[in-house]
């Protein structure tokens, strides 16, 4: 499935074997604005080029997909940081990164279009809408994020959509003024590229740039920052919540056209009809046969499916991916509305995210979602909502079946007759795409957590006998989540062997204080651990023999990180840089990021790195943060 599923959204750590190019060699493109309508008020850079930033807006854009808008100039930048695994992916030469060309390109200071001969590539603002916190919050877009070109690997081939958050006003800023703060961007530019190290699909970050000058007023004036960030696509579900909100049924079609076209790698592939009902233990549902005709309908009634019906298959399966790496990760978004969801199934729009300390189910890190909508319990059940909201978008498409390329389909819609039928293989679709997308994430999940236990074969007591029993555990006896993990990998099952040694082994996976939690005593913890680690020695023992710990150490290291950005690191990381003027630290904690499964690094802090992978401070746990940024 993973193969299938990383197809035009690779998200794997750089292997790129490459010297890189300059900024100035590196390919560049315009797909998106090539393709797709522009603001009708704005229809061609020159017309953005010469219009006032008042004139531009903020307003509604209607019949378009996105506005020609250049960023705002940024007076004095001072680059910060870069992520070296992000200049190797885009195709970057190393050194790039201290030309004039780049800094003035990551703060905004420069654009691939001459206004002498108008040629180049003008950069745009994406319009979309979208449902947050479950209700429909309208015309949204890109309030302060501007794409500047696409870039292509030399090597890979791979093109990327690169663009700035914080860059300026756009026509959809709404009431806000297009910047970014530090705080949050530090934020971003870290975690993007800590994800991606983690092989977890997410959009990227390439440098982070200072903007000395610009004060920004959040709860409290605040220095503003610049993200270069990139993807292979922005678009997300809300792009098609706006066109069905406001009937434009032609634009979803055009639009989805697209996505199969030049968002995937075509129509051929996305995944063909499944031979039976979708299950965790089925190959066809794990990995569905492909290369399926673009005019070609399969099945019978009521659920034929024709090339848009795959396209909606795909994207929920790539999100049920990603969900399942949140869960086995710990990593909870926080603000997951359908603006927020990727169609690429990528980590999209770091606001209030986090990973979980102390596992708790219901843990949210967005201290304005008192109903725990967007908690860790609720990402999965969310995305599916979420889901459902672009299957409606999709509705007519899916629902047409064979007639879906028919002329009076395509020219005057659903006529009264057809309408029962459509509606009725509609809802069959999407229900059917429901089952689906849970098959692909429990399957993605158990072997997830399988990998992190350090198991090899399956076995289907598994489930309930290790991975919810450890979860139960750790949640009655508030455990560090992505702590416990690594510290198991280490454990020998020679040292398991008796009840006294495991309880004994029991005490290094509690926090430095002792045994927490509510009626909580040291004799019980250690032995219901110790219970929990006797059937994890017979289940490894099985897996591994009695002379396996150091092959399965050496394969638990590989996928139980020792480092991630845990919410007071980040906290403790603006601080130094905001109020300490500290600089080094960025690279410091990004080259950690980068490489989360070392046992060291070589930032020449030692004690920091134990430091920051070490236990979480008492008053840091379950950090909570706004949507402020």
């Amino acid at each position: 499935m993973t193969a299938h599923l990383s197809d035009g959204a690779s998200n794997s750590i750089s292997n790129v074997d490459s010297t890189g190019v300059s900024l100035q060699d590196l390919p560049k493109s315009n797909v998106f604005t090539t393709n797709l309508p522009p603001d009708p008020e704005f229809k061609t850079p020159t017309e953005s080029y010469n219009a006032s930033r008042e004139a531009l807006g903020p307003r509604m854009v209607r019949g378009a997909l996105y506005t020609f808008v250049r960023p705002e100039k940024t007076s004095e930048p001072e680059l910060l940081g870069i992520s070296q695994a992000a200049m190797r992916d885009i195709g970057l030469r190393a050194g790039e990164e201290d030309t004039a060309d780049f800094k003035s390109l990551v703060a905004g200071n420069k654009i691939y279009w001459d206004p002498s001969t108008k040629k180049g590539i003008y950069p745009w603002a994406q319009c979309y809408g979208g449902y947050q916190f479950g209700s429909w919050a309208g015309q949204l877009g890109d309030g302060r994020a501007i794409s500047l070109f696409e870039s292509i690997n030399p090597t890979t081939k791979t093109r990327y959509e690169i663009q700035l958050k914080g860059a300026g006003r756009t026509p959809y800023s709404r009431f806000a003024d297009g910047k970014a703060v530090l705080r949050s961007s530090i934020r971003e530019f870290v975690v993007s590229e800590a994800l991606n190290a983690l092989h977890i699909p997410t959009t990227r970050a390439l440098s982070l740039t200072l903007a000395p000058n610009a004060r920004v007023r959040r709860e409290r004036i605040e220095p503003g920052a610049i993200v270069a960030r990139f993807a292979q696509s922005w678009l997300r579900i809300g792009t098609f919540d706006i066109l069905r909100a406001r009937g434009d049924r032609k634009l979803i079609r055009t639009l989805a056209t697209y996505v199969a076209e030049n968002v995937y790698p075509g129509w051929t592939s996305l995944p063909s009809l499944l031979p039976e009902p979708a299950s965790t233990s089925s190959s066809s549902t794990i990995n569905p046969l492909r290369d399926v005709p673009p005019e070609k309908t399969e099945g019978e009634p009521p659920g034929e499916e024709n090339r848009f019906v795959r396209l909606y298959r795909e994207i929920a399966r790539r999100n049920a991916f990603t969900v399942a790496y949140w869960q086995a990760y710990g990593f909870t978004n926080g603000v997951l509305n359908t603006d927020n969801t990727s169609l690429l199934g990528l980590s999209l729009d770091f606001g209030p995210f986090a990973f979980i300390d102390n596992f708790d189910p219901s843990y949210t890190p967005n201290h304005d979602d008192h109903a725990l909508r967007y908690s860790y319990r609720n990402q999965p059940s969310i995305i599916w909502w979420n889901l459902v909201r672009l299957g409606e978008s999709f509705g007519e498409l899916l629902g047409a079946g064979a007639k879906v390329d028919d002329e009076q389909f395509i020219n005057e819609g659903v006529s009264k007759e057809f309408a029962p039928e459509l509606i009725k293989r509609a809802e069959t679709i999407i229900g059917r795409t429901g089952e689906e997308y849970k098959a692909v994430f429990m399957a993605e999940y158990t072997e997830l957590m399988r990998k992190r236990l350090g198991l090899i074969s399956e076995d289907a007591k598994d489930f309930d006998g290790l991975f919810s029993e450890v979860l139960d555990t750790m949640e009655a006896l508030e455990l560090d989540f992505n702590h416990f993990f690594r510290r198991l990998s280490d454990v020998r099952l020679s040292d398991l062997e008796t009840e006294d040694q495991r309880k004994s082994i029991a005490g290094k996976f509690f926090h430095a204080e002792g045994v927490t939690g509510v009626e909580n005593n040291e004799d019980a913890a250690k032995t219901r651990l110790a219970a929990w680690l006797e059937t994890w020695r017979r289940r490894v023992q099985q897996d591994w023999g009695d002379d396996g710990d150091e092959r399965r150490e050496v394969e638990m290291k590989k996928v139980n990180p020792k480092f991630i950005p845990r919410s007071w690191v980040l906290d403790e990381l603006i601080q130094r840089v905001e109020h300490g003027q500290e600089r080094k630290v960025i690279k410091q904690v990004m080259e950690m990021a980068l490489n989360p499964f070392n046992d060291e690094w070589e930032t020449g802090d030692r004690q920091q790195e134990e430091r920051f992978c070490g236990d979480v401070p008492r008053q840091n746990r379950q950090m909570m943060c706004s949507c402020s940024s």
